[in-house]
This record gives structure tokens, sequence and C-alpha cells, in this order.
């Protein structure tokens, strides 16, 4: 699986012949100013809650790519009011097998209203599973003992955990929810984009190494494939 991070909670995903990007948000971004937004690909957009830095982009790209929007229900139905009806609504615990692999739509805890003042609904992260493995995306969310159920239930090639603190988990509630899904391998997401999310990256990457795991912190456009441990 070759994964693309394209900073803050952006990230892509080629799995299945098929490229899955999630909750872009490039053009507002001041750490992404090398990011070329219309060169992005995706077959796929999966959008975890509706706040204007998991979405601001998704219209753009989906126009350009023709992508399929995958989100909770209020956020597709917001989105299809503008045009956009290539999409597929999840609710929490449900899945689907799409043309990749099945995603299933999990609990989060954070709040989510979409740009314009709408409800955008229960926030929540993603698992998906495939032929080249299974990856589990965290969404912005506290530690929530229903990570554990998702480590009971699926082995995960990687994760993406949120660590930048003060809106969401932070380095030791990432390093717990490590724990909870038996995954080792993490790739960091939704830190220094702003003041209150900066992090001391070495410091960050130590303490997930003295727990035993690994943590991966990439700069905008820079890539990692992933093999299965399987």
């Amino acid at each position: 699986m070759r994964l693309i991070y394209y900073g803050h909670s952006c990230f892509s995903v080629r799995v299945g012949g098929k490229t899955l990007l999630f909750d872009p948000y490039i053009r507002d971004n001041p750490l992404a100013r090398d990011v070329k937004l219309d060169q992005i690909p995706a077959d796929y957009i999966l959008i975890s809650h509706g706040h204007e830095d998991h979405l601001a982009d998704a219209e753009a790209i989906a126009g350009r790519t023709g992508a399929r929007l995958i989100s909770n229900y209020e956020i597709i139905t917001w989105y299809a009011d503008r045009g956009l009806t290539h999409a597929h609504a999840l609710n929490h615990g449900g899945s689907h097998a799409f043309d990749f692999g099945r995603v299933k739509f999990v609990n989060a805890i954070h709040s989510s209203t979409l740009p314009d003042g709408r409800n955008g609904g229960n926030a929540g992260g993603f698992v998906v599973e495939s032929a080249q493995g299974n990856f589990y995306y965290s969404g912005d969310t506290a530690l929530t003992l229903d990570m554990k159920l998702i480590g009971e239930s699926i082995p995960l090639t990687f994760a993406a955990l949120c660590i930048g603190d003060n809106f969401t988990m932070g380095i030791e509630d990432a390093i717990r929810a490590s724990d909870f899904i038996r995954c080792p391998r993490i790739l960091g997401v939704h830190y220094d984009t702003f003041p209150p999310i900066q992090i001391d990256r070495n410091a960050a990457v130590e303490r997930f190494r003295a727990a035993g795991k690994h943590l991966t912190l990439l700069n905008p456009g820079e890539g990692i494939d992933w093999v299965s441990l399987r």
C-alpha cells in the first residue's frame, strides 16, 4: 500500500488499484504550500467529519477527478445539495464493500459542524480492509475504549492517528490507542498545522519508540510503502 501524506490529516492510500484520499485540506494549509492541488489523484474521497480543515478541498478534487465521496449521512446529504451526488453514505458500525475492499465507519469523539454552520452529523473514523492489508484512520477523536473493538476484530498493517493534542488525542493517548488497536506502526496526523497543535517531533518519535512502537511523521508530499505483516 502506497501512502502519500499531504499535510494535517490529509493523506492518500493506493489500494486495490484505486486511490483513497482522506480529509482533503490543502489550499489553506500553510504547511502544504508545495502540494499541487490539481495534481492530487483520487478515486474515492473519505471524509471523517464536517470541519473545514478536513473537507475544504473535497469539492474541488471530486469535481476534477470524479471521485466518489464516502462519509456520514449528513455530510453526503450536504454535498448532494451542492450538486455532488456520486457518493456513498455510512453510519456508525456500518460497512460497505467497494471495488478496492471494505470500509467500516467507526466511532470517534469529536464535534462536527459544516462550513456553513449546518449539522455535520457525528464524527467518525474508517477501517479499510483490502487484499493488500488493512488500516485504520481515527479521524479527529479523543481516546476511546471503542478502539479496543478494532484491535480485537481485525489485524492492521498501520494506523493513522491524530497526535496534536488540544483538539484531539495527544502523544500519550495515541500511544494508548496503539495498544488498544494492537498496531505498533502509526502515521501521525493532525499536528503542527496551527499553534495549539504544534509538537516536538523528535520527542514524539522517541516516546513511541520507548513504548515499543514506531511513529512515522512525514512532510507534505512525502510517501511511504506499507507492507502487510500478515
